[in-house]
Order: C-alpha cells, then sequence, then structure tokens
C-alpha cells in the first residue's frame, strides 16, 4: 500500500511540475544539434529528487549528507536547466554535492586517502556520461530503471548494502518519468535536473556497494553509458574537436539521426544491453567480466562507426550548404 500511496504522489506531483513548467515556459526547443523536432517541456526529471525527498522523510532522515548534495545537485542542475550558469558555479555545486556524498559514505574517515581521489574521477566521468547521454525519449529513465532494478536484486539476494526503500524509492520515481518520456512523442525530458540527480544517486548506491564488497567491478554496471562516452571522446579527440562544444557523435545519436531508428527502440538496445551485462556479471563478477565487457562493446563501436558515421559527415555537409 505504501509503494501505491507513493506512486500516486509521484504522478500528481509530475503533473504538477508539467504545469509550473509550462507556466513559466520551461522548454526545450530544438536546434541542429537535437536529436528531437518537437519543442518539449523540460525538467521532468526533478521527480527523482521528489522521490528521495518521500524517502527522506519517510525513513526520518536516513542518509542525511548524501541528501544534502542530492539537494545541492538538484538545485544548481534545475536553475541550469531554466537559464545557462556558467561552468565555474556547476563545477563549485558539483564538488561541493560529492563532497557531501562521500563524507557520508565516510571515505574521508579512512586511511586509504587515494580512495577520495579514485571517487572523485569517477564520479566527474559518470556525471559527464550520463549528461552527455541524455540525448533522446526513453534512453535516461530506461537505462536508470535497469541499473535500480540490478542494484535491487543485488541488494536482496546477494549483499545488503542499504536500505531497500531507498532503491524503491528512486524506481518508482524512475518509472513514473517513463511514463511521460519514455514513448515516441515525449511529454517531457529529464533535463539536467534529471539526468544529474538520478547518477547522484546511483552512484551513491555504487559507492555503498564498493565499498563494503572492496570492489571496483561493480562499475560493470555503467559499462554501456561508460563505452560510449569514453570512445566517442577519444573519437572527437582524433578529429581535433572541441570537446565542450554540443555534437552529435554518439552512436545513440548516429542510431536515431542518421539511421532514423525510433527513439524508443534505441533506448530498449542501450537498456537490453545493459541488463544483459549486469545479469552476467550477477553470476559472474569480477574484473574479468568488467574488461571483457568493456572490450567487446568497444569492438561493436569500432564496428558501428567505421560502417555508418560515413552518414553523419553527409548530414553535416548537408548542413553547412
Amino acid at each position: 500500500m505504501k509503494y501505491f500511496i507513493c506512486i500516486i504522489v509521484l504522478f500528481i506531483c509530475e503533473l504538477i511540475y508539467f504545469k509550473i513548467a509550462k507556466h513559466f515556459n520551461i522548454i526545450d526547443k530544438p536546434n541542429e544539434r537535437s536529436s528531437h523536432t518537437r519543442t518539449t517541456l523540460r525538467g521532468g526529471g526533478i521527480i527523482f529528487y521528489i522521490g528521495m525527498l518521500i524517502y527522506f522523510i519517510a525513513s526520518k532522515f536516513a542518509y542525511p549528507w548524501f541528501f544534502a548534495g542530492l539537494t545541492m545537485i538538484t538545485f544548481i542542475s534545475f536553475v541550469d536547466d531554466i537559464h545557462s550558469i556558467t561552468q565555474e558555479k556547476r563545477l563549485i555545486f558539483h564538488f561541493t554535492a560529492m563532497t557531501l556524498m562521500f563524507y557520508q559514505l565516510n571515505l574521508f574517515t579512512r586511511q586509504s586517502w587515494w580512495l577520495c581521489i579514485i571517487a572523485l574521477i569517477l564520479c566527474i566521468g559518470a556525471i559527464n556520461a550520463y549528461n552527455f547521454m541524455d540525448g533522446i525519449n526513453g534512453i535516461t529513465g530506461g537505462y536508470s530503471l535497469v541499473m535500480l532494478v540490478a542494484l535491487a536484486y543485488v541488494n536482496e539476494h546477494v549483499i545488503h548494502f542499504v536500505d531497500i526503500d531507498f532503491i524503491r524509492a528512486a524506481a518508482l520515481a524512475v518509472f513514473v518519468f517513463c511514463f511521460f518520456n519514455f514513448r515516441k512523442h515525449a511529454k517531457s525530458f529529464a533535463g539536467d535536473v534529471g539526468s544529474l540527480s538520478i547518477i547522484f544517486i546511483i552512484l551513491f548506491l555504487l559507492g555503498k556497494l564498493m565499498l563494503l564488497t572492496k570492489d571496483l567491478s561493480w562499475l560493470t554496471f555503467l559499462v554501456v553509458y561508460g563505452t560510449d562516452t569514453g570512445l566517442t571522446g577519444l573519437h572527437r579527440l582524433i578529429l581535433h574537436e572541441n570537446l565542450g562544444l554540443p555534437h552529435r557523435k554518439h552512436a545513440y545519436q548516429i542510431m536515431a539521426n542518421e539511421l532514423k531508428i525510433p527513439h524508443v527502440a534505441v533506448s530498449i538496445i542501450y537498456m537490453s544491453l545493459q541488463a544483459a551485462i549486469d545479469t552476467y556479471y550477477i553470476y559472474r563478477p569480477g574484473y574479468i567480466t568488467l574488461v571483457a565487457s568493456i572490450c567487446i562493446l568497444s569492438v561493436a563501436y569500432a564496428i558501428f562507426i567505421k560502417k555508418y558515421y560515413h552518414l553523419h559527415r553527409e548530414s553535416l555537409n548537408a548542413i553547412s550548404e
């Protein structure tokens, strides 16, 4: 019953946000870098924060430092969705939020100070990857739901590392968002507030799991996004491009834009790949699975780009002409 009430509250909150977004014109207008063609409400991913707020109150304020960090990253991301802010301001909020999360994870009390450096690098990479990959209908919500389901399974059947209601609250919020986003014509996009808040939640869960098991190979749960982002960045460096500028060179973007594969179908491909890898990892955990996954995905990416990247070049030439 409590989950039913939670999901009803989340639906109501999302609908209220849509009215607010319409009133204040919080929208995403398509441009030459976009993978969509319709003006759409932006910031629907704020429901992820609302889901965690419900959990925070219901749990009598569990994980307070994490929630303070989540509040900071949600706030600055929502502001950025409304009007662009400087990179410096974003970084200040992001680093402060990460510091609060690390404090909740007790990273600062450990003798291995290098853990903080590794964690910081991984968090920055994951946050950027999630933000870069949020470009088509369903991909952020669907991919996040796959990871949360996998983490819930691990928590219940492999090793208990967090209150299960924490994961369920996040998953319910993602499900509500998917109801409005995982479709041909999305009602709303996640926005930075959605992509950054949900990866912050997932990083906290992975952090607790990795610290408890002393095993970094749980990063396998992020390997599909990580491989696509890393290799796309490498490809752009080879092309001598500015990595700070927007682009449409990710594999999922070429699928959606040049190959004209429906957004939902592309999202399902990414979800299915990560779900298959998660399933295999749960039964065959370890670094061998992580490295093998990266190698297989890298080969698949290289073959895909070699075969279809020329379509992207042709579309760029057509735009410039």
